[in-house]
């Protein structure tokens, strides 16, 4: 897929939207609408290091993929890199670029790009990048709204598949488990 590029202006300094969009359990907030099924990979969420897993929901050829960031270099740019299609064939790349704008607002640019690795996936991707750059300013323009008009609400957010956090352990804590019933005590 060839490279796509997009850009928006928020009326917010960069730190406070670079540390929204490095939490991956925020992503849903503002990109939820072509990023289904979206999971952590990993109970940390934040900077260097965080994963996540999701459906990649286009039109014709939906597609499983998993993203982990790669860079964070706060207030400036996050690097994420990961995996799409059957098997993780494809290597997917974002970078979200946050610049300093007067007035105390910045400017914020997402460039995708992924490489197919087979014909097949290639011939998928074909015009997946006009459907791409439609949802990168889709979510551009969301992500512009939760700093501009902010509803009153909480933005969604994801946690990690499986995990209840009221129920996990404490540190020291014991962790009550189920007794067979068949087993006799003695």
């Amino acid at each position: 897929m060839r490279q796509v590029k997009v850009e928006t202006v928020i009326s917010v300094p960069c730190e406070e939207i670079y540390d929204f969009v490095a939490d991956l359990s925020r992503r849903p907030a503002f990109s939820d609408h072509y990023l289904k099924d979206y999971r952590l990979a990993r109970a940390n969420p934040v900077g260097k290091g965080a994963a996540a897993r999701f459906l990649l929901d286009a039109p014709i050829f939906g597609e499983r993929g998993e993203l982990s960031i790669t860079e964070a270099d706060r207030p400036r740019r996050i690097v994420e890199e990961g995996r799409l299609g059957r098997l993780g064939r494809s290597r997917m790349v974002a970078v979200y670029d946050f610049v300093s704008q007067p007035g105390g607002s910045t400017r914020v640019e997402l460039t995708t790009h992924t490489e197919p690795k087979t014909a097949l996936d290639r011939f998928k991707h074909r015009r997946v990048h006009r459907w791409m750059g439609r949802q990168s300013e889709t979510a551009l323009e969301r992500l512009r709204k939760i700093f501009e008009e902010p509803g009153g609400e909480e933005p969604a957010r994801a946690s990690v598949a499986g995990a209840e956090p009221g129920r996990a352990p404490r540190f020291g804590a014991r962790v009550a488990t189920a007794r067979n019933s068949t087993a006799t005590d003695g």
